[in-house]
């Protein structure tokens, strides 16, 4: 497994990093031995990033992560959870943000995460669960920065969702070490220039910002949660189609036009339009790690192949830049 340097943590990130999401479901709604089978063969595969939060199935997934590692004790291990401020906690962010990471670190059996990440969409200006740049870098960074200093976290993170222009401004600061960003075939604004009328969220070439800051960048909605699989079929154990992020209004929309990019996988550029998402998500020299949520064993089997091959050839590229082109003008 390729290792990566993440940033300014110093920290070697496997390029394939373990998702705990509810999306692909294993960790909230499998069976517990597939779940101890499957981080175990991770882990023997050389993937050390595991990424879970407070929300997959209302600490489901922590528990069972926090289960296994416990039992396994891999000596190595780099885990990240997040959270998520709910807006009557607006007015009490330190004392939210530590209850929060006490929960998490009791049920992950842990004494402190490596990175915690900011789970809350970042706008400029206060509105719903949404926090104001303000709020983030007045109120969370502090709440933050007290619990690096008691041990309980080594790096700072967010999720970089919300408005572009706030997303910059957060970045810009350095305050935080690690980023989850949007990047995948339907959305890859963060690295470079959409195409004219492109009906996704324009991040505006945000990875030369983490890149600047020397922010490390954990790669998220790498198959636009499941869409870029190209098919409508859903793992029983998998989440009905999320709603998505950065790209169309639909998941349908998303959908469709993961179909328009088979073209990849008929002239031979990958065996699977999911490989070739997995592939396109790694090829962007700025992507520290993808996370990939699964629903099976095999479906860990897949991405850790798709890994192994490494990032797609210039020709698959310019391919897909050109069927992208065909997207714009169409709405969101």
């Amino acid at each position: 497994m390729q290792l990566r340097t993440f940033g300014r943590t110093a920290m070697q990130l496997s390029a394939l990093g373990f998702g705990c999401g509810a999306v692909g479901g294993i960790m909230v709604r499998g069976d517990p031995a597939d779940q101890e089978q499957t981080i175990a063969r991770a882990i023997a595969a050389g993937v050390n990033y595991f990424d879970t939060a407070v929300q997959y199935g209302d600490g489901e997934s922590e528990r069972n992560l926090g289960r296994i590692l416990q039992r396994l004790k891999p000596p190595d291990v780099v885990v990240g959870t997040k959270v998520r401020l709910q807006a009557n906690e607006f007015g009490r962010i330190a004392d939210a943000v530590t209850r929060s990471l006490e929960g998490s670190l009791a049920r992950l059996n842990l004494d402190r995460v490596d990175i915690f990440h900011l789970h809350n969409a970042i706008t400029e200006t206060e509105g719903g669960s949404a926090l104001s740049v303000s709020q983030v870098l007045g109120d969370v960074v502090p709440a933050f920065e007290r619990l690096r200093q008691q041990g309980k976290i080594r790096f700072l993170g967010i999720t970089a969702v919300g408005d572009t222009a706030a997303l910059h401004q957060v970045i810009d600061a350095r305050a935080f070490d690690s980023a989850q960003v949007v990047y995948n075939m339907l959305n890859p604004s963060a690295g470079e220039e959409l195409p004219i009328n492109y009906p996704a969220q324009d991040y505006g070439r945000l990875f030369d910002h983490t890149k600047a800051a020397d922010v490390g960048v954990v790669g998220i909605r790498v198959l636009a949660g499941g869409a870029l699989s190209g098919s409508a079929e859903r793992h029983p154990i998998a989440s009905p189609p999320p709603a998505p992020i950065g790209s169309a209004i639909s998941y349908d929309a998303d959908l469709e036009r993961a179909g328009r990019l088979m073209p990849l996988v008929n002239e031979g550029f990958a065996a699977s339009l999911t490989e070739a998402a997995t592939r396109f998500a790694l090829s962007h020299p700025a992507m520290g790690t993808i996370l990939v949520g699964m629903a099976t064993p095999q479906q860990f089997e897949d991405a850790f192949a798709a890994v192994q091959k490494g990032p797609l050839p210039k020709a698959a590229l310019d391919l897909t830049s050109a069927l992208q082109r065909t997207f714009s003008g169409e709405p969101r």
